[in-house]
């Protein structure tokens, strides 16, 4: 069983639009709606696999509400926390070039009593769970140092831990050494403070992340693979993807493969790859099934192109803001 953590969920609504001009009437030729959050997202990937999985997150008012009836679809065990604000409500406009355009809400304010109730709910469902993921941005009220508590309160209780959060909030939770991390090319950049140019710097940066406490770093690199650094060694992995319909959800979906793979060692790289090409087919957030996944189109390799160039150097927050 994998337990997710969602401290910061969403209703996401996407829109398939033939192209997005700005001050004009877009006519939208799809449109989807579903439970977001990244740690909702593990949850929904592990679901279509087939697996058992409980999501922990804080729901109010109708969006909140929705969240869980989707959820619930999905054959997903929904283990709520009751909170006074109003979950948010995202929205995705794709257009079809792969082009994504994001506009997310900043969700509600949790009170010390709700942030304690949500740790609380993740000890009370921890039982029997192989991995518990914890995923996605803090909502308002809760300190970057929050998660490194419940990183701190699931070892104690001998539950593994897979954290995919950025910023204050990751580096804070270093220090109670999370079984893996799991940032995308951007917040690894922002996590060691410098660009990166190269598939070797990547390795580097996950290698600091290895010296400040990650057991293991689990790396999207986008279009260019994911690299994973463990103890037994440092795996880089690939697939072709013809055309990216979207890519919402897409590193979420290949956190959920990695931890149904186990969570270590070229194997579970491998379904990671899987997972993430899969879901980059297919529109909105949707996660793949089995029968989505192409396992015979991975290749990993222990031989890391370390020379490689990546497709845009991947600059620090700092660097991207105009001066």
């Amino acid at each position: 069983m994998i337990l997710t953590v969602t401290p910061n969920p969403s209703l996401d609504r996407t829109y398939e639009v033939p192209s997005l001009d700005r001050g004009e009437v877009v006519r939208a030729t799809t449109d989807r709606m579903d439970p977001g959050g990244k740690g909702v997202n593990v949850s929904r990937a592990v679901a279509a696999a087939g697996r058992r999985t409980v999501a922990v997150l804080p729901l109010g008012g109708a969006p909140g509400a929705l969240v869980a009836e989707l959820l619930d679809a999905q054959g997903i065990e929904v283990a709520p926390v009751a909170v006074a604000g109003q979950t948010r409500s995202n929205i995705s406009l794709a257009e079809p070039d792969g082009t994504l355009t994001k506009i997310n809400a900043p969700g509600p304010e949790l009170t010390a009593a709700e942030a304690e109730a949500l740790l609380t709910a993740v000890g009370g469902q921890s039982a029997g769970a192989d991995w518990i993921a914890c995923c996605g941005s803090l909502p308002r009220g809760l300190a970057p140092s929050w998660y490194a508590a419940l990183v701190a309160r699931a070892h104690a209780a001998g539950a593994r831990i897979a954290l995919d959060t950025s910023g204050p909030a990751l580096l804070a939770a270093l220090r109670e050494r999370p079984d893996v991390v799991k940032p995308n090319a951007e917040e690894l950049a922002e996590a060691v403070g410098r660009p990166l140019a190269t598939v070797g710097d990547a390795v580097k940066a996950a290698d600091e992340l290895r010296a400040l406490g990650a057991r293991a770093v689990l790396a999207s690199l986008g279009a260019d693979g994911q690299l994973l650094v463990d103890d037994s060694g440092t795996y880089f992995g690939s697939a072709p993807v013809d055309a990216v319909r979207s890519d919402v959800g897409a590193g979420d979906s290949s956190l959920a493969g990695f931890l149904i793979a186990g969570g270590t060692g070229p194997g579970a790289l491998a379904s990671a790859v899987a997972h993430g090409a899969a879901a980059v087919r297919l529109p909105g957030s949707a996660m793949p099934a089995p029968s989505d996944l192409a396992p015979d189109a991975v290749t990993v390799t222990a031989d890391v192109p370390l020379d490689r160039v990546l497709t845009t150097t991947v600059m620090t927050a700092a660097q991207r803001s105009p001066r």
